[in-house]
């Protein structure tokens, strides 16, 4: 079963690469260009609780998200936050950081935040196409 805060960040049509235990999902609004949201699939609320091979598993997905971020909009920077203080479950939002503003798939995005810690409240909504779009831009550089 999908819990909570993978829902809450639009799963199944946020999705854009699934692994055993992860899944990465295009960060609605957008913080900057190409934010997603790295979400544990398990119900555990607290980072400790993940098994040891969703842990095992994170290098790689970390990886595959950095080459395919960089590969498709070359960001400056990128941060990795783990919050959660409204979504429950163990994830992290990903956000590429940039010195300029960002476009592709008729969005441009500023980062307002560079080269300080990324402005959160002045994301960017996006459409449903627009979405779709960033979805199938940044998953056709997920290696396969």
């Amino acid at each position: 079963m999908t819990n909570k805060t993978a829902v809450r960040f639009g799963y199944p049509e946020t999705l854009i690469r699934e692994y055993d235990h992860w899944y990465v999902l295009l960060r609605e609004p957008q913080a900057t260009l190409g934010s997603l949201v790295l979400c544990e699939k398990s119900a555990a609320t607290e980072f400790s609780a993940i098994s040891m091979e969703s842990f095992q598993e994170m290098k790689a997905v970390v990886r595959d998200i950095e080459k395919a971020l960089k590969a498709a909009f070359s960001y400056d920077k990128i941060n990795y936050l783990m919050l959660m203080m409204v979504n429950p479950n163990v994830h992290f939002h990903v956000i590429p950081r940039y010195a300029k503003a960002q476009s592709a798939c008729g969005l441009t995005i500023p980062d307002p935040g560079w080269p300080l810690v990324p402005q959160l409240g002045v994301a960017q909504a996006i459409t449903a196409v627009e979405r779709d779009a960033l979805c199938a831009l940044i998953s056709g550089y997920f290696q396969t």
